[in-house]
């Protein structure tokens, strides 16, 4: 059954803490080295993971930083997790913390995916771009340790103008490791990403119509971040090369996140946003539940409701697969309901969208 997105988010993602070694030059958290005053205790922490696991469907848990590696209790946290029935895909920083005991660890603890960044397809350009010498060899020792332990593993890599070149030889790196799952960030200029270049519309256009190719001759799941044009370039590429069910790549048929829209993030502080990237919290699960905050909040009930799209995102025949970036339209406009100014498609205002997609 499909899961109802506007009852339940399918993924939570918990920004652990802030704290974290690296220096990366996009960083949403713009990380620090120690904790910032605070975070959500262990005991709060716990009532989070207990809460989730009263949802229908138990959503994905997705732990986050900065670094989860930072946080002594972790593994505490991750026990009661696994005790709870809850699934688990992690993305622990690249640091001299994330061992091969630290990768057995999470193996053990029933973690059912390690995310890895991968920005560049070499040590010149993958630690130029975290801040750190040595991250590019150690992301791949990682990758190696994950596959002798039967651990699946995702690769996340940000584009923007220092990185999309990189994009061919980064493919090449995961059909080598094995990794499952390509997440593919599009750069929203927050924290330290404001500081980078953006693509224009056009080269966005580019990129996507290139992971499609990418995702048609290497064995692991495309899916992006802040990109969900992509959905519109894979309907439009299988509908071009007569495939009938334009099924989305990696990303679950008839089931399409975005932010507020079966994705909730919560910050180190308890702070409740449609995805990191969209700054603006509905509230706090310190003080109200979180599931309430998701439901009820006129922020996240605005964002479900494609009607209330502006521009040209609003007459899109694509609108409800897609709807733009939230987070970046609010980044460069102001405006979280504006077109996505990313966004390369003139819309068919008079088309009739495309046919549903059947599970």
């Amino acid at each position: 059954m499909k899961p109802d997105l506007h009852r339940f988010p399918l993924l939570v993602a918990w920004e652990m803490t802030r704290a974290c070694l690296l220096a990366c030059r996009h960083c949403r958290a713009s990380a620090e080295p120690h904790p910032l005053p605070g975070e959500l205790s262990t005991e709060e922490g716990l009532a989070l993971l207990r809460e989730l696991a009263t949802y229908t469907p138990k959503p994905i848990l997705l732990p986050t930083g900065g670094d989860p590696l930072a946080r002594p209790d972790l593994f505490l946290l991750l026990e009661e997790a696994q005790r709870l029935g809850l699934k688990v895909g992690i993305t622990p920083a690249v640091t001299p913390r994330l061992t091969r005991e630290v990768v057995a660890r999470f193996k053990e603890l029933g973690v059912h995916q390690m995310a890895i960044s991968l920005d560049g397809a070499s040590p010149e350009t993958h630690d130029g771009f975290r801040g750190v010498p040595g991250t590019f060899a150690l992301a791949l020792e990682a990758l190696d340790w994950a596959r002798e332990m039967g651990l699946m593993t995702q690769v996340n890599t940000t584009v923007s103008r220092l990185t999309v070149g990189e994009l061919p030889g980064i493919a090449e790196i995961l059909k080598a490791k094995g990794v499952a799952t390509w997440e593919v960030f599009f750069l929203v200029p927050v924290g330290r990403g404001a500081l980078l270049q953006s693509l224009s519309p056009e080269e966005y256009e580019e990129v996507m119509h290139l992971l499609y190719e990418l995702s048609r001759r290497y064995p692991f799941k495309v899916r992006t971040t802040e990109g969900p044009m992509f959905r519109r370039v894979v309907l439009q590429r299988r509908a071009k090369e007569g495939e009938e069910d334009g099924a989305l790549v990696g990303a679950g048929r008839g089931v399409h996140l975005s932010d507020g829209l079966g994705f909730v993030f919560v910050s180190s502080t308890g702070e409740v946003y449609p995805s990191g990237f969209l700054p603006l919290s509905a509230g706090n699960v310190r003080e109200r539940p979180l599931l309430e905050i998701y439901r009820q909040s006129p922020l996240f009930l605005a964002l479900r409701d494609k009607t209330r799209l502006k521009g040209k995102c609003g007459l899109c025949e694509y609108k409800e697969i897609c709807g733009g970036s939230r987070a970046r339209a609010f980044a460069e406009t102001g405006d979280y309901l504006a077109a996505d100014p990313r966004c390369a498609y003139t819309p068919r205002t008079n088309a009739p969208g495309p046919a549903p997609l059947h599970g």
